[in-house]
């Protein structure tokens, strides 16, 4: 449900939270326009907002206490994608799922 609200526009960005986050991150990017990431620290988050332009967050519940948990969550919603040298390597990712 949350992949498709985001692959449709109903939503701008999802989280999903599984015990580990793994399973939830490749179910989730089998959806055409969805760029989900697996991130585990604060760096990771920040990095996959900036650089993959992600609009799906997975996290493993296994990993991370509540705090910790909302913290990453507003990393990944107070961060930019940066465009530029970057947008080639989403535009690739988006003619991939096309095919």
């Amino acid at each position: 449900a949350v992949a498709s609200a985001v692959a449709e526009g109903k939503a701008e960005r999802g989280v999903l939270v599984c015990s580990t986050g793994v399973g939830m991150s490749m179910a989730a990017n089998r959806v055409k326009g969805v760029r989900a990431a697996l991130a585990f620290n604060a760096d990771e988050v920040r990095l996959t907002r900036e650089h993959n332009n992600a609009n799906i967050l997975a996290l493993g519940a296994r990993y991370f206490n509540c705090a910790e948990a909302e913290r990453l969550l507003a990393i990944f919603l107070d961060t930019p994608f940066l465009g530029g040298r970057h947008e080639r390597r989403v535009n690739k990712i988006e003619i991939a799922q096309q095919a």
